[in-house]
């Protein structure tokens, strides 16, 4: 049965700019967009949603052998679930409020980015074919310590998340990913509505964009 579920979503599901898309492409930008909206309007239905697009990756790079990235998933299903319940119970019986990111935990988030980048880049240098493993490793950090923000509703996360997309976008086009960085460039936009929301909805000076409008 999983088998051919596996199957399924490796096949082939649209063909453009001479790439073909797979159903788990299709699915995967799908309910990775849906779950964006979701975050930037504060709905918690956007972490189970997250943890779903989350087990079809496992069972993909599973697959594939692609084991590290798997278990990735892991990482994600567990800051997904340590999410939705911290949202679910907000704060003293309240929703939970879009704050911002403290001195302390800019230089936590900056020192764990910067050592996890490292490792990161070194495991993928020796473990696995990857072409490139640095940027492989800085959108992985990136990746993860956004979801941490997004868990604690820090404005900031969304910072961390553009950052991570203006970096897969060139990376995905140097693949030769033509479409998937097409999409990317969808999410960029979905980040920058949900930075400008977040913001307003923080209480702190609304920024100075109209993307809000």
């Amino acid at each position: 049965m999983i088998a051919l579920l596996v199957d399924w979503l490796n096949s082939a599901a649209v063909t453009s700019f001479g790439t073909t898309t797979s159903w788990a492409e299709v699915l995967g930008f799908a309910s990775g967009a849906v779950c964006v909206w979701l975050v930037a309007r504060q709905s918690a239905w956007n972490w189970p949603i997250g943890i779903a697009n989350n087990l079809v990756w496992i069972l993909l790079f599973y697959a594939a052998g692609l084991f590290a990235d798997s278990a990735l998933q892991l990482v994600y299903i567990a800051l997904a679930v340590a999410g939705w319940i911290r949202w679910i119970r907000g704060r003293a019986g309240n929703p939970l409020p879009v704050t911002g990111t403290s001195l302390e935990e800019w230089r936590w988030l900056a020192g764990t980015g910067i050592v996890g980048t490292a490792a990161l880049t070194v495991l993928l240098h020796t473990a696995t074919s990857s072409t490139v493993p640095f940027w492989d490793a800085v959108t992985t950090a990136l990746s993860l310590l956004a979801t941490w923000g997004q868990v604690n509703k820090r404005w900031e996360s969304w910072l961390l998340w553009i950052a991570a997309d203006l970096v897969y976008v060139p990376l995905y086009l140097h693949k030769g990913l033509t479409l998937t960085a097409l999409l990317y460039v969808g999410f960029l936009a979905l980040c920058v509505r949900g930075l400008v929301e977040w913001r307003r909805t923080s209480g702190l000076p609304a920024l100075a964009t109209t993307a809000g409008k």
